[in-house]
């Protein structure tokens, strides 16, 4: 079963987010910000990360370019998830490495849909 890390400082994204991932036959870890989402990366790589861009602590984007340099057997997908919809954001995040990007509010369809994008299902 593959692994999907969320990564959001909202416990209501975190949970929302769980719950649609547990249904698509994800298991499911969770992270408050940045920092502990690359610790979490570090000593267990996901499969994929759902990755917040405002958090406190570590950023999504401080994130993405921590993870460039970390030490893993694999690197993860990463799937932007944020409310930031500027064409500049876009940009940047795929420039800094995210592999795909959503909106939120997200659903089912749209995660289900890019996480296939990105081959994680």
């Amino acid at each position: 079963m593959k692994n999907c890390l969320v990564v959001d400082d909202s416990k209501v994204i975190r949970k929302v987010a769980r719950h649609i991932l547990e249904s698509l036959d994800l298991t499911v870890s969770e992270a408050v910000d940045g920092q502990d989402a690359l610790t979490q990366c570090e000593a267990s790589p996901p499969d994929v990360v759902l990755l917040d861009w405002n958090m406190p602590v570590m950023s999504g984007m401080e994130f993405l370019q921590a993870l460039s340099t970390a030490k893993m057997a694999a690197r993860p997908k990463i799937i932007f998830c944020t409310t930031e919809n500027g064409i500049s954001h876009i940009k940047a995040a795929v420039e800094a490495g995210a592999d795909e990007y959503v909106m939120k509010p997200f659903d089912r369809e749209t995660l289900e849909s890019k996480l296939a994008i990105v081959g994680v299902i």
